[in-house]
């Protein structure tokens, strides 16, 4: 086995997610996916941190000595421990650029130098790890008051500019309700302008993102307009009030802005794909070969008095964000070891595909609500690359951008969408 298929199957023979790892070591969960597929190696100390917490010997992560239920010596490096660093040297050095007149005396001494570094790591980690906690500790308070030094300077900013430009004296937004159902949301909107006139009105705008919609204020005593409106619920919401001055003249102010109102009301889920980076892609043709994917609802999400969970879950192969293969619902394989109670898994069926430069290979669920709302859940998509040698390869990304929007995926092919049992159900 290779380095990343012995993280995997620690990882779940302790029944952790990529992300639930990434977070005990302190790295991202993207870096866990590169592990996993031998597209990077993790730092010496992590490695050390690996071996801690799947109890096993760092030799045994890097297939050097088998795995043992001894305990494990924290002192001085021994003989297959010395190989383990010399072999990460290796395969550092192997991967460097190759200049074109090697030093090969430079080498031996950035050998050694690394190997010196990594023994003493290994017999400093304690100390380390305590100073690198007390350190991360430190730097989480200068962030937090820093951050709230910024929020204080920028809030008094936006009160200064607000008072120089307000056509209000006062005014107020409040969420009122929603129809997750029909996918919208109520607000109760009022109003001061700050100089009344007789004969004034006032409407107010709503734009959800398709442009404003304009809504009628009532006047009431005291110079207050108001009204409940009713709004598209989407991530990017404006409230603005319009008064209209007996000349005709229309001036307007914007109230209030509410941002990801819909992603807050949609239920998260997590997508795990199997582990596809690296595979050689030949011509373009890349065979998948049958394989598990697992998807996992993270909870309910609520807002205002409605709350939305997971009802349906369809899992496909997507090039492009167009279905190449639907998988099929299974029993969690016996290949996974530990409790997957919260996980769905699929069976994907050994597919061919064709992939073109900048072409996105994905694992991707389309996702039904219990109020019937849908949306996609993906993993981070894959990409060709090209190596030195003509090998393509897939790996991640720069910018592994995420698209939830049913609308921008193609989800027919020439066969039925397959349909599975509602979650929680029979």
């Amino acid at each position: 086995m290779s380095i990343g298929e012995r993280i995997t199957q620690k990882r779940k023979e302790l029944g952790l997610s990529q992300e639930a790892l990434g977070e005990k070591l302190c790295v991202s969960r993207q870096a866990i996916y590169k592990w996993e597929a031998d597209a990077a190696l993790p730092e010496i100390e992590k490695l050390v941190a690996l071996s801690r917490l799947f109890a096993v010997p760092v030799g045994w992560l890097l297939g050097v000595e088998e795995e043992t239920e001894e305990p494990r010596d924290s002192g001085e490096l021994n003989e297959t421990q010395i190989k383990m660093v010399e072999e990460i040297v290796g395969r550092y050095l192997a991967a460097q650029p190759q200049p074109k007149k090697p030093r090969r005396w430079l080498k031996a001494v950035a050998a050694l130098l690394v190997v010196a570094v990594g023994i003493h790591l290994f017999t400093r980690l304690d100390g380390l790890d305590s100073r690198y906690g007390s350190l991360n500790n430190a730097m989480n308070e200068i962030n937090w008051s820093v951050s709230s030094q910024i929020d204080s300077i920028t809030g008094r900013v936006e009160e200064i500019l607000k008072s120089q430009n307000d056509l209000t004296a006062d005014y107020g937004t409040e969420l009122v309700g929603t129809d997750l159902r029909a996918d919208t949301v109520r607000f109760a909107l009022r109003s001061v302008p700050r100089t009344f006139v007789d004969g004034m009105e006032a409407v107010f705008l709503v734009n959800s993102g398709t442009g404003p919609a304009e809504f009628p204020a009532r006047l009431s005593a005291g110079g207050v307009f108001s009204a409940e409106v009713t709004a598209a619920l989407t991530d990017n919401i404006s409230l603005s009030v319009v008064f209209i001055y007996p000349d005709g003249t229309r001036r307007t102010q914007l109230l209030d802005t509410y941002d990801y109102l819909r992603s807050s009301s949609i239920p998260d889920v997590q997508v795990d794909m199997p582990r596809l980076i690296g595979d050689v892609v030949e011509g373009g043709r890349l065979v998948l070969r049958e394989d598990y994917a697992t998807v996992r609802p993270l909870g309910a999400k609520t807002l205002g008095d409605e709350t939305a969970t997971v009802e349906h879950v369809e899992l496909g192969i997507f090039v492009n964000q167009t279905i190449v293969a639907w998988g099929k619902e299974c029993a969690q394989p016996e290949s996974y070891q530990g409790d997957w109670s919260e996980h769905i898994f699929f069976r994907l069926p050994e597919t061919e595909v064709k992939l073109g430069s900048g072409d996105r290979l994905q694992i991707a669920a389309l996702v039904t609500d219990s109020f019937g709302r849908q949306f996609m859940a993906q993993d981070i998509p894959l990409v060709t690359e090209t190596d030195r040698d003509g090998t393509v390869r897939l790996t991640h990304p720069a910018d592994a951008r995420f698209d939830s929007d049913v609308a921008d995926w193609v989800l027919v092919t020439g066969e039925v969408l397959h349909t599975t049992t509602p979650i929680g159900r029979p």
